[in-house]
């Protein structure tokens, strides 16, 4: 039977966007089989299911992810009574639901609805659908004291509908009273009670949307730029040095269009970084003079600076009124919301409570929540050597948002902090470290020096040496002051990984570095060794990769069934390639009998069961194989970006391994969320849970 959660609330205003996106992140990360259901909306199509179809690669047709919309529903409501809109909105639910193992249902949002008693709509709906049920309370502008009673009060009237409610989620509170009001709920109520503070930026509207809620037209401006938050707004009419004592970061400054004064002041000002602002919105249809524009844009590149037809009062009134919703051109509310959810909610608890079993197969989107987690549980800090590099920058904003792990940042202070401000990202709980002017340089000169003193390295040539940012970033995971690295978005992989060669090397278990990619299929995880680092590896380099590629699938949860690669199967075939393969087999067989391997096999013997029924039908990992070893770095490649593009799979990778320490390469191609996945591999790694030795840990329960 499939599993049900409905998301409901007791009024409007609850935020419970941020509830209903968390509770999708914990069932995406247990099963790829997900479906959305809001049985009454406003307007088709939904939003936010369009949002939860297109974030989680839900392949449900928009059509089945709602019941009715209000208007319908009142009509029948009045004309034949609530038993038979229940009973149409049920059937319309079941016909969704046999498609899906699990499926999140979102309540009615009670804004114009014009239904009586909609919470006992919402009770009988959850029961109706054999669903367990979350109410969301929201507690703007509220005491704590009354937070708390409506807490109370709202889980004893879905009990006593005969709701079963597993937890309950107060959102939006003050942050102060967020500890005292959770400490006291704990006490009060027999499920868990989650309470999420207010967070400012969730609700504060991009200059896009102000701009179109306005009518507004953009004279200056880049997309990057519209997409900031408007996190205050500053009204200007003062002269302009008691003005820019006025802005506050990310503030949107509303001002007449004829001060071009205060336009141009406060353009300089985040030009400077004191403080970066959202953008101006200039008002009474007044545009500045062409050349004024002309220094406005130079001033700050991006910028966003809209005009608008109506006065300052009028105006005011409409922002204000304005708040911000969770939608697919929003990402960096997307994560924020979810990064909040994650801080406050015990997401193992909430799961275990909404009994979703877990899935036998492994999705990609479920191979990279996987990666997040895990990542999460014990932090680490990774030092990302390319500080001013716009992916890298996103991909930083999204980490610390999520709270995967702590980051530093490596380049001119100043410089990453404009960038950052220019891209309306928020990066400010990172470390950042000039490796120029950085007191380390003088440390790890030194020490460079030292290691390299064979090779003819001085303490002057060090000291210019160790300014280049991977250098200084492999230096800082050497000297334990970063727990990994992450770099290769704008370097070759050899400057990259050659200073940790030479200053980090191999671990002691293994002979060599190699890599794997984890390659997620539609319904699978595979992992592929070597694709990236050694060109022809002999029979020794091969069992060795193989071995240092299983300990890695283990560790990352992918139960090692490891296929030796060849173009030959068994017995069938001879030649030095094959050879090669048989010795790499044999060796590995002698080194670690417990593995599970087999080779030389090709390929589709290796992944497809029907072909090792007729190739090999006694082996135990013909046809079932999750690591697959390429015999040289040619074939690996060319093999990994065939699959990449033909069959639509997800590359992660290269993830190192051999080192004594974590330091990834990325693709000079890397998408942001490429850059995501791979610093949380680095954290697991640094964690001791990824950075495989000789020995293959216990396989996790869920396995690809």
């Amino acid at each position: 039977m499939t599993r049900s959660v409905y998301v409901t609330g007791i009024d409007r205003g609850d935020g419970r966007q941020v509830v209903e996106l968390g509770i999708m992140e914990l069932l995406a990360r247990q099963t790829g089989r997900v479906g959305v259901f809001r049985p009454l909306l406003h307007d088709a199509p939904d939003r936010l299911s369009d949002l939860l179809r297109a974030r989680y690669r839900l392949e449900q047709d928009p059509a089945t992810a709602y019941g009715m919309e209000y208007h319908e529903a009142s009509a029948l409501l009045a004309e034949k009574g609530t038993d038979e809109l229940v009973s149409r909105l049920v059937d319309r639910y079941h016909r969704v639901a046999r498609d899906y193992e699990v499926m999140l249902v979102l309540g009615t949002d009670y804004a114009d609805t014009n239904l009586p008693d909609e919470l006992a709509l919402n009770a009988r709906l959850a029961n109706e659908f054999g669903a367990v049920v979350v109410p969301v309370v929201g507690g703007t502008r509220q005491t704590s004291e009354s937070v708390r009673a409506e807490a109370r009060n709202a889980f004893r009237a879905y009990e006593s509908l005969g709701c079963q409610v597993v937890a309950m989620v107060v959102n939006r509170v003050a942050a102060k009273d967020r500890d005292h009001i959770a400490e006291r709920l704990a006490a009060r109520l027999p499920v868990p009670c989650y309470v999420l503070p207010d967070d400012k930026s969730l609700s504060a509207p991009t200059v896009s949307q102000i701009t179109h809620a306005l009518g507004g037209e953009v004279l200056l401006g880049d997309d990057a730029g519209l997409a900031r938050d408007a996190l205050d707004f500053v009204f200007g009419g003062a002269h302009l040095p008691n003005f820019l004592n006025a802005l506050t970061p990310g503030c949107l400054v509303v001002t007449p269009g004829d001060r071009s004064d205060l336009m141009v002041g406060a353009l300089a000002a985040h030009a400077s970084g004191t403080p970066p602002i959202a953008g101006v919105l200039l008002t009474l249809n007044e545009r500045p003079a062409p050349h004024v524009l002309t220094l406005a844009a130079k001033l700050a590149p991006g910028t966003p600076v809209v005009s608008v037809a109506g006065n300052s009062f009028p105006t005011a009134a409409e922002l204000f009124a304005l708040q911000s919703r969770l939608n697919s051109g929003t990402p960096r509310k997307l994560e924020t919301a979810l990064g909040l959810f994650e801080r406050h909610v015990d997401t193992a608890a909430l799961r275990d409570r909404l009994s979703v079993a877990r899935s036998t197969r492994v999705t990609p989107m479920m191979f990279e929540h996987e990666l997040l987690e895990r990542a999460r549980s014990a932090r680490r800090r990774v030092v990302l050597p390319e500080g001013t590099e716009e992916r890298v920058l996103r991909a930083a904003d999204v980490l610390l948002r999520r709270g995967v792990c702590d980051l530093t940042l490596l380049g001119d202070a100043d410089a990453i902090r404009k960038k950052a401000g220019d891209l309306g990202l928020d990066v400010s709980a990172a470390q950042l470290i000039d490796p120029l002017t950085s007191p380390l340089r003088e440390r790890f000169a030194e020490y460079y020096a030292k290691v390299r003193a064979p090779k003819g390295m001085t303490v002057e040539l060090a000291n210019d040496v160790v300014t280049d940012v991977n250098y200084f970033g492999t230096l800082m995971v050497q000297e334990g002051l970063a727990d990994g690295m992450v770099s290769g978005s704008v370097h070759s992989t050899a400057a990259t990984i050659r200073p940790a060669f030479e200053i980090i090397k191999t671990n002691p278990d293994a002979a060599i570095v190699s890599s794997v990619f984890f390659m997620c299929l539609a319904d699978r995880v595979l992992v592929y060794g070597d694709c990236a680092v050694n060109p022809d590896p002999d029979a020794e380099q091969l069992a060795d990769i193989a071995v240092q590629s299983a300990a890695t699938a283990a560790a990352f949860g992918v139960e090692p069934r490891i296929a030796m690669l060849s173009y030959s199967t068994g017995t069938s075939g001879s030649g030095a390639d094959v050879d090669k393969v048989r010795k790499a087999t044999e060796l590995v067989r002698e080194r670690r009998p417990d593995l599970r391997i087999e080779g030389p096999i090709q390929y589709d013997a290796a992944v497809e069961p029907s072909v090792a029924a007729t190739k090999l039908p006694d082996s135990d990992v013909a046809g079932r194989a999750t690591v697959l070893i390429f015999p040289d770095l040619n074939t690996g490649n060319n093999t990994y970006k065939a699959v990449q593009r033909s069959a639509g799979a997800v590359a992660v990778g290269p993830v190192l391994q051999g080192l004594r320490k974590p330091v990834n390469d990325l693709s000079r191609g890397a998408l942001v969320q490429d850059i995501v996945t791979t610093v949380a591999i680095t954290a697991i790694q640094a964690q001791g849970g990824g950075t495989p030795t000789g020995a293959v840990p216990a396989a996790p329960t869920a396995t690809a």
